[in-house]
C-alpha cells in the first residue's frame, strides 16, 4: 500500500516592479503641462508685473515722472497711518465674522446632524446665502435692510413701537450709527453656510460605534459633544477658521456697497483702501506695494489651510 505524501508548497517568487524612470515620469506629467502652463500664466505673471510696480514710485498723474525707488514702498506701507488703521479693522472685521460665523454655523451643523421631516429642504434653505453674489447680498441688506425710511429693521421696530401705542418707533441709520457692526452682520449671513457645510461634513465622518458606545455607558448629551465630538471637529473647525479667514481678509464688496469705508474711515480694511490708493489717489507703486504684503499675508493663511486639509485626508486614508 503507497502512501500519498502532499507536494511541497512554494511560495512564487515576488514580482518585481520596474521603477519609473525619468523620462517615463516626464511622460507622465506632459498632459498636465498645458494647465501648468496656463495657471503661470494667469496667477504669476500678473503677481510678478504687481511686484515690479511696487518698486516704482509711479502716479498717472505724472506719467513721465516715474522712478525706481526700491523698497521705498513697503516701508511707506508699514508706516503710513491710513494703512495701520487699514490693517487693524481688517483684523477686526476678519476676525469678528469668523469667530461669529463659525459659532453660528456649529450650531446650524448640530441641529442638521440630527434627523427630522424636512431636513433637505432646510438644508438648501441655510445654504442659499453662501450662493448669493457678494455685490447682491450687501446691496440687500444696504437697501431692503439697514435703510433708515423703508428697511425691515426700522419697519419691525416701528411695528413693535406701534404694538404698545406709540405713534412710531425710532428711526435709526443703522450704517451710520453702526458701520462696522452693519458690515459684519452681512458677511456672517453670508459665510456662516460655509463653515455650517465644513463642520457637517465633520460631524457625519463621526465613528457611530463611539458614539453608540457613550450613549450605553450613560454619557450624557453635553458630555459626548464636549469629550468626543468636539475633538473630532477641532481640525474641521481650524480648516473652516483658516479658509474663511483667507475669504474674508479679501473683502471688498460689502465695504465699497455697504459704507465705502465710513464714516470716518471706521470700515476701511487692506483692500479697500489699496482701492483707493490705486483709484482716488493714482499712486500705483504704493497700492501694488501694499497688494504684495495681503498676498504675501493670504499665502501664509493658505500654507497653514492646506497642511489642515492634507492632516484630515490623511486621517481618511489612514481608516
Amino acid at each position: 500500500m503507497t502512501t500519498l505524501t502532499a507536494a511541497p508548497k512554494t511560495t512564487p517568487p515576488p514580482v518585481r516592479t520596474r521603477k519609473p524612470t525619468g523620462v517615463s515620469k516626464w511622460r507622465r506629467r506632459i498632459p498636465l503641462l498645458p494647465a501648468l502652463v496656463f495657471t503661470i500664466v494667469v496667477t504669476q505673471l500678473p503677481f510678478v508685473a504687481t511686484l515690479v510696480i511696487s518698486t516704482f514710485q509711479w502716479n498717472i498723474l505724472r506719467p513721465g515722472d516715474r522712478r525706481f525707488v526700491g523698497l521705498s514702498n513697503f516701508t511707506f506701507v508699514f508706516s503710513d497711518e491710513r494703512l495701520r488703521t487699514a490693517v487693524l479693522n481688517t483684523v477686526v472685521l476678519t476676525a469678528s465674522v469668523v469667530l461669529i460665523s463659525v459659532l453660528f454655523g456649529l450650531g446650524l451643523a448640530l441641529l442638521l446632524d440630527r434627523r427630522f421631516v424636512g431636513r433637505g429642504l432646510a438644508r438648501t434653505l441655510l445654504i442659499a446665502p453662501f450662493l448669493v453674489m457678494p455685490v447682491a447680498a450687501s446691496l440687500l441688506w444696504k437697501h431692503a435692510l439697514y435703510n433708515p425710511d423703508y428697511g425691515l429693521l426700522n419697519g419691525t421696530l416701528n411695528a413693535v413701537y406701534r404694538l404698545f401705542g406709540a405713534d412710531n418707533g425710532p428711526t435709526i441709520d443703522w450704517i451710520s450709527s453702526y458701520p462696522m457692526p452693519a458690515v459684519v452682520i452681512s458677511l456672517v449671513w453670508q459665510w456662516t453656510p460655509f463653515m455650517m457645510l465644513i463642520l457637517l461634513a465633520g460631524l457625519q465622518a463621526q465613528p457611530g460605534d463611539v458614539l453608540e458606545a457613550a450613549r450605553v455607558d450613560g454619557a450624557s448629551a453635553l458630555q459626548t459633544f464636549r469629550h468626543i465630538t468636539l475633538p473630532h471637529l477641532r481640525q474641521y473647525l481650524e480648516l473652516g477658521i483658516l479658509l474663511g479667514t483667507i475669504y474674508v481678509v479679501q473683502t471688498f464688496d460689502a465695504v465699497y456697497s455697504i459704507t465705502q469705508g465710513g464714516p470716518g474711515k471706521q470700515t476701511t480694511n487692506l483692500p479697500y483702501e489699496i482701492y483707493l490708493t490705486m483709484f482716488r489717489k493714482y499712486e500705483y507703486g504704493e497700492a501694488a506695494a501694499a497688494g504684495v504684503v495681503v498676498v504675501l499675508g493670504s499665502i501664509v493663511i493658505a500654507t497653514f489651510a492646506l497642511r489642515t486639509i492634507a492632516s484630515l485626508f490623511r486621517e481618511e486614508i489612514a481608516r
